[in-house]
């Protein structure tokens, strides 16, 4: 349960359901993203050699959110490169939503608690601009 939403052919959001699974290891962003979504499943048993990453200079252009929901419900409004208001999804516990480009807005359905994950450091008011939100009348939820 592997959901990428595109417009004009760019992906918006990867939203990857509590209910996906698939042995191994599947990676589902593409190289040149910043943030990079994966998912792993082994069997008992299974080592993961020991490791350390290298410094390794890499240029972020697009602030890339990653957020898990681990309890409660959540509405998130996908905008499209022109400020557009394109469609919503509901995040439920379990749930995990790659946020690539476009913009987006939240509302909290139910209590809520959840982790998110991007690059930083946090660059202020240069960092993201806001934009004008759907009225609630106008929501077109997809499933």
């Amino acid at each position: 349960m592997l959901e990428t939403i595109v417009h004009k052919n760019e992906v918006i959001a990867y939203i990857l359901r509590d209910k996906f699974h698939k042995e191994g290891v599947s990676f589902f962003t593409p190289d040149t993203y910043s943030q990079q979504l994966g998912y792993m499943a082994h069997s008992k048993g299974k080592v993961i050699p020991p490791h350390i990453h290298n410094n390794v200079l890499r240029e972020v252009k697009k602030t890339q959110e990653v957020l898990i929901i681990k309890s409660g419900k959540l509405r998130v409004d996908l905008y499209g490169f022109e400020n557009e208001y394109l469609e919503s999804r509901i995040l439920n516990a379990g749930d995990i939503i790659l946020l690539a480009s476009g913009g987006h807005g939240f509302e909290v359905i139910e209590d809520i608690r959840m982790v998110e994950i991007k690059q930083g450091p946090y660059a202020g008011n240069v960092d993201k601009i806001q934009i004008n939100g759907i009225e609630s009348n106008k929501i077109i939820m997809k499933p």
